[in-house]
């Protein structure tokens, strides 16, 4: 497995997913995405293993005016205001190689190989 976890310190998820981790002593890497978002790239990856690019939005984000401009955004132009606005994203995300989690999720993680 190769686990990667986006998420903030401040997260209660983020934070209980890194504990779900070390607990089974299965090796993961922590971005910060306060310091590090993520890539264009990697955004599509999680989008498309999610479930499309609304499963990232958390409804309760503190920044409700750039959660009302999402919502009423063309959707060809929501993957560019997402990337431009990461705090709009449900944390953590989960990663492993294509599959991908957001939120916490240790239903799905533990049936990862």
């Amino acid at each position: 497995m190769n686990i990667q976890i986006f998420g903030t310190k401040k997260s209660a998820d983020t934070r209980k997913a890194e504990r779900y981790f070390k607990e089974r002593r299965i090796k993961y890497q922590y971005i910060d995405m306060k310091e590090k978002g993520l890539s264009k790239g990697e955004l599509q990856s999680v989008a498309q293993a999610a479930g499309g690019i609304g499963a990232l939005i958390d409804p309760q984000s503190k920044d409700e005016d750039m959660l009302a401009r999402f919502r009423y955004t063309d959707p060809s132009q929501q993957m560019e205001l997402l990337l431009e606005n990461q705090q709009l994203i449900r944390q953590p995300i989960v990663r492993n190689g294509r599959q991908a989690t957001v939120g916490y999720e240790p239903e799905i993680w533990k049936n990862w190989q």
